[in-house]
Formats: C-alpha cells, sequence, structure tokens
C-alpha cells in the first residue's frame, strides 16, 4: 500500500464517517477539487486502503438482541489446532468477529445471537462441542456508548 498523505487521511477519516458522501461534497470537506478527490479515492481503492463500502444495519434489523464477547483457550497451542478451531469457527453465522490474540487464551469472538436461549445453544452445542476448545468465558454486552464500526 502506498504511503498515505494528510489528503488522504483526510479522505479516509470522512468515508468511515459517511462513505455515502458524494465526491462534491466529499471534495469540499478535504479541501481539493473534485477532480483530484476523485483520483484519490480511486487510488485509494486500488491500492487496497479503501476495503469496501457496506451499509451499517442495526442488530434489531437483523434480529439480534443478544450481543457477547467471547474468550476461547485452546487445549493444545498448535498451527493444526488453531487452523481446525478457526474453520470452524469461520461456519458459525453467529461470529461476527474472531481475533487471534496474545495473553492467556487464544482467541476472543463476538458473537450475535437473537436471545440469550440462541446464545445459549450457540455456548453448548457448536463453540462447546469443538474438540480444540478447553475454555470458554463469555461477557454479556449490555450496552455500547460508543461503537464506531462500520
Amino acid at each position: 500500500m502506498a504511503d498515505l498523505d494528510d489528503f488522504d487521511r483526510r479522505i479516509l477519516r470522512v468515508l468511515q464517517e459517511d462513505g455515502r458522501i458524494s465526491n462534491v461534497d466529499l471534495a469540499a470537506r478535504v479541501a481539493l477539487s473534485p477532480s483530484a478527490c476523485l483520483r484519490r479515492v480511486q487510488a485509494l481503492e486500488r491500492s487496497g486502503a479503501i476495503a469496501g463500502y457496506r451499509a451499517s444495519v442495526s442488530p434489531e434489523a437483523r434480529g439480534v438482541s443478544f450481543i457477547a464477547y467471547v474468550t476461547v483457550g485452546l487445549s493444545r497451542h498448535t498451527k493444526d489446532e488453531q487452523q481446525s478451531f478457526e474453520r470452524a469457527i469461520g461456519q458459525s453465522p453467529e461470529v461476527r468477529e474472531c481475533h487471534n490474540v496474545t495473553g492467556s487464551v487464544e482467541y476472543l469472538l463476538r458473537i450475535e445471537a437473537a436471545d440469550l436461549a440462541s446464545y445459549k445453544h450457540f455456548h453448548t452445542e457448536v463453540l462447546g462441542a469443538l474438540p480444540q476448545v478447553s475454555t470458554i468465558t463469555s461477557y454479556i454486552v449490555m450496552g455500547s456508548p460508543k461503537d464506531e464500526r462500520a
């Protein structure tokens, strides 16, 4: 990816706030001409700095009223065990994010479910049934006063 200058960083900041902004309005916000702004946006897309555009859909509209962050420890710390776990988790629609982390556990997951009963099923029948898993700790989201994920 190419080095980003101040204009590129400003473009990215504005697009993160409003991915539907018109090029004319974007150009005005970052103090560029519309043609220069469009060239920069296209270059950012080609370089991968802009990975894509998407709608941010509320959890309620997707039928989600239960969100948890879950830490997972594996019974063995081998590449094969990690890959097997990651493949299995990749097949679970409840898992919206999976991060391999450092510390006392190997993974941090963001789980979205319809309700507590649905989460319990996922916890017991999916996650708990994986042979690689040795520990599961759930952190239930009570509220999200700040969430900047798109």
